[in-house]
């Protein structure tokens, strides 16, 4: 039995990536969505609670991670940081490697991954599609989140890997500063070629 194709899907803030990665879904390809799994794995009673409120006495309640008291405890502090992902990380890929055993026989399967370029993930896909829009339109996206600031915008976009640098990187780029609908046939073509080229 031949693998899946792995695609690596990803985006900067703001550019659409989990309405790309719902449209995904939509076209029957089994998405493994990264940040869900942190965020389950962090949440009440999630298996990383002991290991994290260990390490960052404090930071946890009955709510699961406390992101506020978290975030202040290692933001900045590179160690902190580290020893942090040192126990989020393998997590992430044990529930990564089960999602693949699990739909092993999918033609294709996307692993939805904010930082993959950051992570050097892109390396360890078939195919790296990257979810962008103009820049103007991105702003206008994210300012309009609750509590989101300009400030707060400007230091998550000084954490990413530049649209343009990911651009460059993919294999595939979905534009998502169209329509939905637009949006949604470029991806069904994508599938339709991917699904193509296998056979």
């Amino acid at each position: 039995m031949t693998k899946p194709t792995i695609i690596g899907l990803t985006g900067s803030i703001g550019m659409g990536k989990s309405t790309v990665a719902s449209m995904f879904e939509e076209a029957g390809v089994p998405v493994f969505d990264a940040d869900a799994a942190v965020r389950s794995m962090q949440g009440p009673d999630g298996e990383l609670i002991p290991a994290i409120e260990e390490a960052f006495p404090g930071s946890t309640g009955p709510e699961g991670v406390n992101r506020e008291a978290l975030g202040k405890l290692v933001f900045g502090d590179r160690e902190k940081l580290a020893a942090l992902e040192a126990i989020v990380h393998p997590a992430v890929g044990a529930k990564r490697a089960q999602f693949l055993a699990d739909n092993a026989g999918a033609p294709l399967i996307v692993f939805d991954i904010p930082l993959l370029f950051e992570g050097g993930g892109n390396k360890a896909v078939d195919e790296v599609v990257v979810v962008s829009a103009p820049a103007k339109v991105q702003r206008e996206r994210v300012l309009a989140r609750p509590g989101m600031t300009v400030e707060k915008f400007e230091h998550i976009l000084g954490l990413q890997t530049p649209d343009a640098e990911k651009r460059e990187g993919a294999d595939h780029v979905i534009d998502t500063g169209t329509t939905l609908e637009e949006t949604r046939a470029q991806v069904l073509a994508l599938v339709e070629q991917l699904r193509a080229a296998r056979d």
